[in-house]
């Protein structure tokens, strides 16, 4: 898949050196797909992230079909936040030998529509993540790691991580509120994953303006 450079720190994160979008390019062109993990809390909201993912997916340079799996917000939200950022126009026909990416907006409302079944909600995982093997597909999953609290559900969120070849944790920043601070982000990648980024940590801090969200380095900010 061709995209264009990397515009922030977070493609910059998600990229390899080849140029490869890491949240939907197979690996090695065609060994495997990617899964993605978006875990943030209720103080910090990780959408925006999933926005980002979403648009890039959809992008003119793309050859990405999109499957959503929306249950957090009704689909015609995020229209009118794709609409919002920008270049990006969806196109409902079906095309054959795209490469497939897998969007669910929030796994934790999985479980509530699973009625509280941890396990059921694993082996859907377990079974999208299957489907990256086989077909080269990609999984990219929102959910907040701050709202369990039982053993069952416990297992659920480290079954995730371990799912998940890349990790990106939405947190508040540990000093408190800034006014022009939201929050920082830490993207994980598994080693052996990106060529030239393998076992990666990447750490930057984000604002969310009307106009996007900016991204930068720790103390970069004046």
């Amino acid at each position: 898949m061709a995209n264009s450079a990397p515009s922030t720190l977070l493609d910059e994160a998600l990229y390899s050196k080849g140029g490869a979008f890491f949240s939907t390019s197979p690996r090695g062109g065609g060994g495997g797909g990617r899964m993605i993990l978006v875990e943030d809390c209720v103080e910090t909201s990780g959408a925006f992230v999933l926005h980002h993912l979403l648009k890039r997916s959809l992008s003119p340079s793309s050859s990405d079909v999109v499957v959503f799996l929306s249950l957090a917000q009704h689909f015609s939200h995020y229209e009118r936040i794709l609409r919002k950022m920008k270049q990006v126009e969806l196109n409902y026909q079906s095309r054959e030998g795209n490469h497939v990416t897998l969007i669910i907006d929030d796994v934790s409302l999985m479980e509530v529509d699973a009625n509280g079944s941890s396990n059921l909600v694993l082996h859907f995982l377990h079974y999208c993540c299957t489907l990256t093997a086989q077909f080269g597909c990609s999984v990219i999953a929102l959910n907040h790691y701050d709202v369990y609290s039982n053993v069952d559900q416990l297992n659920l969120l480290i079954e995730l991580e371990y799912l998940a070849d890349v990790r990106i944790k939405v947190e508040p920043l540990a000093t408190g509120l800034a006014n022009d601070v939201h929050g920082q982000l830490t993207v994980s990648n598994k080693g052996g994953l990106v060529e030239d980024g393998c076992g990666k940590v990447h750490n930057f801090q984000f604002r969310i303006k009307d106009s996007g969200v900016e991204y930068f380095y720790p103390g970069s900010k004046s």
